[in-house]
């Protein structure tokens, strides 16, 4: 997977290596210079800039001492600790890191060989849906002889700057690094969706029940190889600033463990069972810490056992690493950045899930069925000349996953732009049969939105019943131009695709078999009254739609005579003369039985609202009435891009 990553900037790294060792020399990046613009468009660093190879900077350096370590990165002058903490995150997964750095071991330095460094290395990224293979060149920016930027406790130590030069090539220079999101290079760095909690709204530490949920989603979520981060909301003065408990606002902090602690001492401990929910996170900067419950040195720890602690690794330093309990986490935390991984293997102990990706964009046209560029819900007007994907509910309930990520625009931070659109999505609930795109919302029914926030993306979670579904995504206002990618995860199979044609195809054969005329949208709400079908009493009915040989059928709605159906069709007619049937059938285990009928001309001059019609027989008998009574809407227009 990783051996086919694009070659960024179509810079070969085992080509490029090969030529400067037979040239003798250390390869220097023309596409990242050691330059000026390399470092900043804005605002210079706070001092004279020497770009230094690792051996000017001291005797022996490596990529690793001793390994690679949550502990071993530290933040510097620019404001990236967003990136410093993701890369915290990313050492404590070894299954991460070795795809984010390639041949770690051939790209270790060799003391013995010195004639085999050429002063490259290269690095991959997960980039808007594909593993992107980034080189550069050894040379780091320094003032007075040390690193400026991200940079290891051990000053021989270079793995964390030089991933984030290459992470700092992507995004055009060092300073576009400044202000950011962990969620977003957690994402990059492993492919995995990202969710933004909103401790500050949802109050979890107000609320125990909220709050223990939360706890077991972020303990699988951990358990299972996804990363978290939090950070405290800060106004534009605010930005790391040290409150009195020791936290900072305006800062990101990764979170290295989520774990229940066993209470007592010795056998009790283990017969007793009582455990304490807590979270364990480090501050980039190395060192300043929680002061509250649960710090380094405070009472609460003799509460736990010596094994216990032991097996916590629990030290008593200034290393900016600390616990605290989940309450005071979701009390003084404001914001959670949940990326999960995925599982869509087939081969796996824990629930794997169906992806299906598409790539799209928001376009302008002048033309409304070509404009793709619509706007938020708001835009009653716009909003439906938006891209629109389609995917169906198979089971009677499943949950659903959906990540909206537009493009990353950091790069072009330095010629003012690069800021993230506002985004989010809607998803309908619509007819049946749909295969075309909607046109006008009639029945078909909002069941969720998403957030609309100016973040790199934008996920939801929800439980669906079953039917067919269309996924809206969106930018807030209408006519903003951008490229997005959504992914949407099910349990089964959904046949998630984009829905492209207005109407039907005008085929060769079309003028032998003929070509619809009419449209027609049938919506049934329920029925009421209906005859008693079973022996105990009540009935288990269902509907069915029929029209011009195809047919929509509802749900079975278990033991009642007050079914609420919710079902509909959309019918493209080529004889618009022959009526639609709405028949009521109960469901029975050795033969259905019919519990009347109700026939709709389907002429523009229907009533559009809504309809209570009495049902009636079938056949010849179709004048005789049959107990209860069906609700419904019917919409016929005779221009097919209507409905």
């Amino acid at each position: 997977m990783f051996s086919s990553a694009a070659p960024y900037k179509n810079q070969h790294y085992h080509d490029l290596k090969k030529d400067c060792i037979k040239d003798q020399k250390l390869f220097e990046d023309p596409e990242f210079p050691a330059t000026s613009s390399s470092l900043y468009f804005r605002k210079p660093p706070p001092g004279f800039v020497e770009w230094k190879r690792p051996g000017e900077i001291c005797q022996e350096p490596y990529l690793f001492v001793e390994g690679i370590s949550s502990h071993d990165l530290n933040q510097g002058v620019v404001g990236n600790c967003w990136f410093v903490a993701a890369c915290s995150c990313l050492a404590l997964k070894p299954n991460l890191w070795k795809k984010v750095i390639p041949d770690h071991k051939e790209q270790e330095w060799d003391h013995k060989h010195p004639a085999e460094y050429a002063g490259i290395f290269h690095f991959q990224f997960w980039v808007f849906g594909e593993w992107v293979d980034v080189v550069v060149d050894d040379r780091l920016p320094t003032i007075n002889g040390e690193l400026i930027y991200c940079h290891s406790k051990e000053n021989n130590e270079f793995w964390s700057a030089l991933v984030e030069k290459a992470y700092a090539k992507l995004a055009g220079c060092y300073e576009s690094l400044e202000g950011g999101n962990t969620g977003d290079a957690v994402v990059d760095f492993s492919g995995a969706v990202s969710e933004l909690v909103s401790l500050e709204e949802g109050a979890f530490y107000k609320d125990q029940k909220k709050e223990e949920q939360l706890f077991e989603d972020l303990l699988k979520v951990y358990d299972r190889g996804g990363i978290i981060s939090c950070s405290i909301k800060a106004e534009p003065h605010e930005i790391e600033l040290k409150m009195s408990n020791g936290l900072v606002k305006g800062h990101a902090y990764s979170v290295t463990a989520v774990k229940k602690v066993r209470l007592g001492h010795g056998l009790l401990a283990y017969f007793q069972n009582e455990t304490i929910p807590l979270i364990r996170m480090r501050n980039p900067w190395g060192k300043t810490e929680w002061k509250g419950a649960w710090s380094d040195s405070s009472e609460e720890w003799s509460k736990v056992g010596d094994t216990e602690r032991g097996n916590l690794g629990i030290t008593v330093a200034d290393d900016g690493e600390f616990w605290m309990s989940f309450t005071d986490w979701c009390k003084f935390f404001t914001e959670a950045d949940v990326c999960r991984l995925i599982n869509t293997s087939m081969i796996s102990v824990h629930k794997t899930w169906h992806e299906v990706v598409h790539f799209g964009s928001w376009t302008k046209n002048a033309e409304p069925l070509l404009n793709r560029c619509g706007g938020c819900s708001n835009h009653r007007q716009t909003f439906l000349q938006n891209p629109q994907y389609l995917f169906d509910i198979t089971k009677e309930a499943d949950e659903v996953l959906i990540s909206l990520q537009q493009k990353d625009l950091k790069s072009l931070r330095k010629v003012g732009q690069g800021e993230n659109l506002t985004i989010g999505f809607s998803v309908f609930k619509v007819e049946l049969n749909r295969k075309y795109r909607m046109h006008d919302i009639l029945t078909q029914e909002s069941v969720v939105t998403s957030t609309y926030i100016n973040a790199r993306s934008v996920f939801l979670r929800a439980t669906l019943p079953l039917g067919r579904y269309i996924i809206f995504p969106t930018t807030f206002r209408p006519l903003t131009l951008g490229d997005f990618m959504l992914r949407v995860f099910t349990d089964v199979e959904s046949g998630c695709r984009e829905l492209i044609q207005d109407k039907p195809k005008i085929k060769c054969w079309s003028s032998f078999f003929g070509y619809p005329q009419v449209v027609t949208h049938v919506y049934v709400h329920g029925a009421e009254g209906l005859q008693n079908q079973d022996s105990s009493g009540g009935a288990d009915p269902y509907v069915i739609i029929h029209c011009e040989g195809q047919s929509v059928r509802s749900t079975i709605k278990t033991d009642t005579l007050q079914p609420e159906f919710k079902t509909s069709g959309v019918f493209y007619r080529k004889k618009p003369r022959k009526p639609i049937t709405v028949e009521v059938w109960n469901s029975n285990a050795v033969k259905d039985e019919f519990m009347g009928q109700v026939v709709l001309s389907g002429s523009l001059k229907d009533s559009s609202g809504p309809q209570k019609l009495q049902l009636r027989k079938g056949g010849r008998n179709a004048a005789d009435e049959m107990p209860g009574t069906i609700g419904l809407r019917i919409v016929t227009a005779t221009q097919l891009t209507v409905i």
